[in-house]
């Protein structure tokens, strides 16, 4: 088999699991949080490494609004079976890098593996992210240049694929819209505090033997959990989330 279609055919598998690299990397970050052994409760000088790196994390999920919230319709589906596209997306983000999903993905991953302030967790989290999205960024590939052929190409040739060049930007041809972003990445911010607030009481644990909340990611949890509950109750029973126009 070649290389590419390896990588076309993996990418299927890990198409349909895309949206749970944090979690899956729970374990890699309760090692880092064993090696690192921090105390109970936390220096200030480890507070702000903590609010530092669920910035990052935040980052990594604004990146992710800003490209769904200047969706055209038919495009930043969250489909987990096969890619869909009704038109390629070239503008915004699109003229940065061609899967600004993917790299916010990979940098609130970063983010939360630089929650446990071990240095070389980050960087391997990177790598592994990195790793992760190629195979499936090859396989959406493969389906947009069947689907778009010469226009595909020509934008694969201009446009890097994870690694940002700011001198190509091009503003988004759509306004930036709330509604599809608001309805749908709410559960990447209650991801993102789940994380933080189990690392933060295995920390504890690891300190003190026993359960400890931590005031200020208790409250983070608390405040994204009801924000994902309000959230689901209106996807479920209005069209407040439905793009307009």
């Amino acid at each position: 088999m070649r290389l590419a279609d390896h990588f076309t055919r993996s990418g299927d598998l890990l198409f349909r699991w895309r949206g749970y690299l944090p979690l899956s990397m729970l374990p890699l970050f309760a090692i880092g949080l064993l090696d690192a052994r921090l105390p109970q409760p936390v220096p200030a000088s480890v507070r702000l490494l903590q609010v530092l790196a669920v910035a990052v994390a935040l980052a990594g999920l604004a990146v992710r609004v800003l490209a769904i919230g200047t969706a055209a319709e038919g495009t930043s589906e969250r489909s987990t079976v096969n890619p869909r596209a009704s038109r390629l997306r070239t503008t915004g983000l699109y003229s940065l890098v061609r899967h600004p999903l993917y790299a916010g993905n990979t940098i609130t991953a970063v983010g939360l593996a630089a929650f446990t302030t071990r240095w070389y967790l980050p960087l391997i989290v990177l790598l592994l992210g990195l790793l992760y999205h190629e195979r499936i960024a090859a396989r959406e590939e493969a389906f947009l240049e069947e689907r778009f052929g010469d226009e595909f190409r020509a934008w694969a040739e201009r446009v890097p694929a994870m690694i940002p060049v700011p001198a190509r930007f091009q503003a988004s041809d759509v306004p930036f819209g709330w509604r599809r972003p608001l309805g749908s990445e709410f559960h990447g911010l209650m991801t993102i505090a789940s994380v933080v607030f189990a690392l933060d009481l295995f920390r504890a644990w690891i300190a003190t033997g026993g359960v400890v909340f931590d005031p200020l990611w208790t409250w983070f949890f608390v405040l994204s959990a009801a924000i994902f509950l309000a959230c689901t109750v209106l996807k479920k029973t209005t069209g407040v989330f439905r793009q307009r126009g």
